[in-house]
């Protein structure tokens, strides 16, 4: 892969986890994404909250596992550059 590609991939991946951030937050607000709660909470708000949280945890991983290739590419590139 070319750093374009990752750069691509980690930029794709973090937009993913920034939507399904803020499509939480203005769909399902205040709501805890397990089955217990203090108070009463609709069963569709419930699932809708873990589908979204599980999807921005997997963007967010994702993207930090794309910036650790992407960094580990770009160290090993100056590392190996002859000294001038």
């Amino acid at each position: 892969m070319t750093i374009a590609t990752e750069l691509k991939v980690l930029l794709t991946s973090l937009a993913v986890a920034g939507a399904a951030f803020a499509t939480e937050r203005m769909f399902v607000p205040h709501i805890v994404p397990v089955a217990w709660a203090h108070e009463p909470q609709p069963l569709w708000a419930v699932e809708t909250a873990f589908l979204l949280r599980a999807v921005e945890n997997i963007g967010a991983t994702v993207a930090l596992i794309a910036f650790l290739i992407l960094a580990a590419r770009v160290i090993g590139r100056w590392l190996r550059r002859p000294a001038s």
